[in-house]
């Protein structure tokens, strides 16, 4: 549901101009339980990114998308795949995050990428788009592999549309099986400065 300005200046939310300051600086907020009010912001000194020309997914996750099992949409339900993220015993996504990533969206500087069976929403993931870069927030899944399906076809997108830099925060051995590799602080700042020089869109 999109909100009004003055509906958006009574919630409590970090403004899309301090998101968006932060991320060009390589800084993201992340909240520590699901539960606090604030958030933390950080910085990592390694930083994981996923090489656009170097995604790759299982022979599994090809044959599935091949069988067109399931529907993509991009951005149809936003908020809906925030809470969904947050649906973890852990998690660093509480309502100050949901709240200001929606608003980030309805700015036109975040997305989700939703995958659907049957009309039901069963995977997803949402990030932060500035300029040519894209920061992977988080992902989920309901039903086997939908959140693999989910980063596919972000990466199609990602590739149709110049994408020059895909952010994942951090290195995890899960994302290194899509091509996740772990760079310096500055080598990352120096992709993060040739993607912010660059525009692109994010359109499926």
């Amino acid at each position: 549901m999109y909100r009004d300005q003055d509906d958006i200046k009574n919630m409590q939310i970090i403004h899309p101009e301090t998101l968006l300051a932060a991320y060009s600086q390589g800084i993201f907020p992340m909240a520590e339980s699901r539960e606090s009010d604030g958030v933390d912001w950080f910085s990592a000194s390694k930083r994981g990114i996923i090489p656009i020309e170097e995604f790759h997914v299982s022979k599994n996750v090809q044959r599935l998308i091949r069988k067109n099992r399931f529907q993509i949409k991009v951005d149809a339900r936003f908020r809906d795949v925030l809470e969904l993220c947050a649906e973890r015993n852990e998690t660093w996504i509480n309502d100050l995050i949901i709240n200001s990533y929606d608003v980030l969206h309805q700015y036109g500087h975040a997305h989700s990428v939703e995958v659907y069976l049957e009309d039901e929403l069963v995977g997803g993931l949402y990030g932060v788009h500035l300029k040519a870069a894209f920061f992977g927030e988080s992902m989920f899944k309901t039903v086997p592999e939908a959140d693999k399906v989910a980063l596919f076809y972000c990466h199609q997108i990602l590739q149709k549309n110049g994408f020059l830099l895909w952010d994942t925060q951090f290195y995890t051995e899960h994302l290194a099986r899509f091509g996740c590799k772990e760079i310096d602080r500055e080598d990352y700042d120096q992709l993060l400065e040739g993607a912010l020089k660059k525009s692109a869109s994010f359109r499926k």
